[in-house]
């Protein structure tokens, strides 16, 4: 096997073995080690080499008060601070995808359609950040808000995050849950004024014994996903 090969395999082992992982072992993960991936994957490609990404890395004491107030929050409906613009309701077959992973959560998990409890106990789980010993959050830099490219580099430099994790033997799961009450993230985590909030990566070791996180999503298919113009065949 050549070089290439044999990089192109590892790669292909990452990005296809990569799962979001949903229940962590309680271990922590040494900043060493997040410092490595992060730098790894701020080799993303940005717009223009503008690198908007900030991270505040966040565990211990400072994470647990924002795991707590995010859940008390939720839980007296109190309305979202969330910072970024999201998608309230899907229809069509982007819904039918949404219902199709919860389907597939819920099933590994047990959890039962009219089982109230365990179905409110699994939305807190992601307002708890899915009780990971870590959590990146990702920011940019408010002078660009308002801009499409900013969160897009921010999309892109996540998905290097969750990969570059993986090949180390860490898990993580991309949600918005955990950054939905944003005044509490901000303070908590002590992000500078001139920062906006995007996103935030749950890190930590996979609890292997947890359901769901042999959960495989599904995807469509290239042929549904890809246009080819101009070739001969």
């Amino acid at each position: 096997m050549t070089d290439r090969e044999a990089t192109a395999k590892a790669y292909a082992e990452v990005v296809n073995g990569r799962r979001s992982i949903r229940g962590y072992k309680r271990d922590p993960v040494p900043k060493v080690l997040i410092r490595e991936i992060l730098a790894l994957a701020m080799r993303s490609p940005s717009s223009l080499n503008t690198q908007p990404w900030n991270f505040y890395v966040v565990t211990g004491e400072p994470l647990e008060r924002i795991r707590a107030e995010n859940t008390r929050r939720n839980l007296e409906r109190i309305p979202s601070t969330r910072e970024f613009r999201g998608m309230e309701n899907y229809e069509g077959v982007h819904r039918e995808r949404q219902v199709g992973i919860a389907k597939q959560l819920f099933g590994a998990m047990g959890i039962a359609r009219d089982d109230k409890p365990k179905r409110t106990d699994w939305v807190l789980r992601g307002f708890r950040q899915f009780d990971a010993p870590a959590c990146i959050v990702v920011t940019y830099d408010r002078v660009l808000v308002g801009s499409d490219i900013a969160p897009f580099d921010c999309g892109a430099v996540a998905t290097a995050i969750v990969n570059a994790a993986w090949s180390r033997g860490l898990g993580c799961v991309i949600n918005s849950q955990g950054i939905m009450h944003s005044a509490v993230v901000r303070a908590e985590a002590g992000i500078a004024d001139d920062q906006t909030i995007m996103i935030c990566i749950a890190i930590g070791w996979p609890e292997d014994s947890f359901p769901a996180n042999r959960v495989v999503s599904t995807r469509k298919t290239l042929d549904e996903a890809a246009t080819f113009v101009g070739f001969d065949d």
